[in-house]
């Protein structure tokens, strides 16, 4: 997911998006079932990316159509071939290439941490549903992440990581001003959730979690390094202990994402 003005600090290298195709593996199920779509319904996902999620969002759209919007080209290029009632459109989430009134659904996940005005693209979100329809958000709180036994190492660079992206422009934790953001742009009835990423050693889930997060620490090392916000033996470090961590039979970590719905 890019867009104009983003501060998409994870780059586009072939090992981050295999590292985002495993978290949409992880998480695309209990956020399609979050969306509550209908056969029926006309979608649209903000920062499609690669189009994995709107891939799976169509095949609950069986007599309706997934649109996916996406600023970057060579994303749109790079994505598989989309089902028959999915496809793919070039703009800006800041300025959505749709008319007013176009969906019943419109829904974005982990886009507004980095756009340059976050309440616009909201704003925008709400223009193009339907009066009557709805406006689903899944973001970031990266401070909420925990594990035990502690990874201090970890910890250190992990919370250097919301200092560059607000240096970018951007907010790792604005997950805390979903409430806030909706209501401001005129939505009603909204409510707040979370989808929880629990996992134990000996959970199914606890080495692809873990693993997605030493992806993260070195899709950001060259930014973090750079910037002076973390050594390259800070971030060796912070690897080695969650490359450790995946080793202990008495391990867990405990994370959520957090959600917001609304309705025009």
């Amino acid at each position: 997911m890019t867009t104009e003005g983003s501060s998409y600090i994870h780059g586009t290298e072939a090992s981050e998006q295999a590292r985002l195709a495993a978290l949409n593996r992880m998480t695309n199920g209990a956020f399609l079932d979050f969306l509550g779509l209908a056969p029926t319904d006309e979608v649209l996902e903000v920062g499609s990316g690669l189009g994995l999620l709107a891939a799976e969002a169509a095949g609950r759209v069986v007599r309706g159509r997934v649109t996916g919007v996406e600023y970057s080209p060579a994303q749109i290029a790079a994505a598989a071939a989309p089902p028959a009632n999915a496809r793919f459109v070039q703009g800006d989430a800041h300025a959505l290439p749709f008319a007013a009134d176009s969906f019943d659904v419109v829904y974005c996940r982990y886009v507004l941490e980095h756009v340059a005005d976050p309440a616009r693209v909201l704003g925008e979100m709400r223009r193009v549903v339907k009066p009557g329809g709805r406006v689903l958000v899944q973001e970031n709180n990266i401070e909420i992440n925990r594990f035990d036994p502690p990874c201090p190492a970890f910890d250190r660079v992990w919370g250097r990581f919301a200092e560059l992206q607000a240096m970018l422009g951007g907010d790792a934790l604005i997950g805390l001003r979903l409430y806030r953001l909706f209501k401001g742009a005129g939505l009603r009835q909204v409510e707040l959730s979370v989808q929880p990423e629990v996992h134990w050693s000996t959970s199914p889930g606890f080495v692809p979690w873990v693993t997605n997060l030493i992806g993260n620490v070195r899709s950001g090392e060259k930014a973090l390094v750079e910037r002076g916000l973390a050594s390259s033996a800070d971030i060796r470090a912070a690897i080695a202990e969650l490359q450790g961590l995946m080793t202990r039979e008495d391990a867990s970590a405990i994370f959520y994402w957090n959600r917001a719905r609304g309705v025009k």
